[in-house]
């Protein structure tokens, strides 16, 4: 995977970023983990929806359009549910309430800038 740097509307928010680059990256997405420190959150590309069955904490999910805009956010989704979006083609997972915190609204552009 690689790692970028969360940028919102110009403004860096200090969250570093696994960005899936495979159909198994994304299919394991955060499967099998414990938690996502406050400070990163994943990146799936060509994602419209996810899951959180098997997960043991829960989520923001933040759906992205082709230009990087948030189009939703769904906000602390917990385990066995099912969140899309028709107009999303990425999805950005991070740890509960992280969305707020950092910020982030619907209409936000966002940039990712790969430091690996």
């Amino acid at each position: 995977m690689k790692v970028a740097r969360l940028y919102a509307e110009g403004r860096d928010t200090t969250v570093q970023v696994s960005v899936t680059q495979t159909a198994g990256e994304r299919m394991r997405g955060l499967l099998g983990r414990d938690d996502l420190a406050s400070g990163e959150a994943l990146l799936l590309t060509r994602c419209g929806s996810v899951h959180t069955f098997g997960m043991r904490f829960s989520i923001d999910v933040v759906f992205l359009d082709r230009r990087q805009q948030i189009v939703a956010i769904h906000y602390a989704v917990p385990k066995h549910r099912i969140v899309f979006s028709l107009r999303a083609t990425e999805t950005l997972e991070m740890p509960a309430y992280s969305a707020r915190t950092h910020g982030l609204a619907v209409g936000d552009q966002l940039v990712f800038e790969v430091l690996s």
